[in-house]
């Protein structure tokens, strides 16, 4: 699969389990990553970038990012993790199937 079977040219996102998946975000997600990492960022930057990379989780979790990739960094996978539950802790829960 290439990436235009995905998302074809001229089109910005597609919608996957009811949520707008915009191209760029899993650029976005990981350009934040590398921020909150740089020693050099000042703390406004990395507030910023850490309230991104928040509101890329719901995008991210749609695209399965999470089921095949591990973040290396301990602290951000644990960053990560804890905003992840505080997602899935804040939707609905599902409706139990009928037997």
């Amino acid at each position: 699969m290439q990436a235009q079977d995905v998302l074809p040219d001229g089109q910005d996102f597609v919608t996957r389990n009811g949520l707008p998946l915009r191209k760029g975000s899993v650029a976005a997600f990981l350009a934040n990553v590398q921020l909150l990492q740089d020693p050099g960022a000042s703390a406004e930057a990395r507030q910023a970038a850490e309230r991104d990379l928040v509101a890329l989780l719901p995008t991210l979790e749609a695209l399965g990012l999470f089921e095949v990739f591990e973040l290396r960094s301990p602290a951000l996978r644990d960053k990560v993790a804890r905003h992840r539950a505080a997602l899935i802790g804040s939707a609905p829960a599902a409706a139990e199937p009928r037997a």
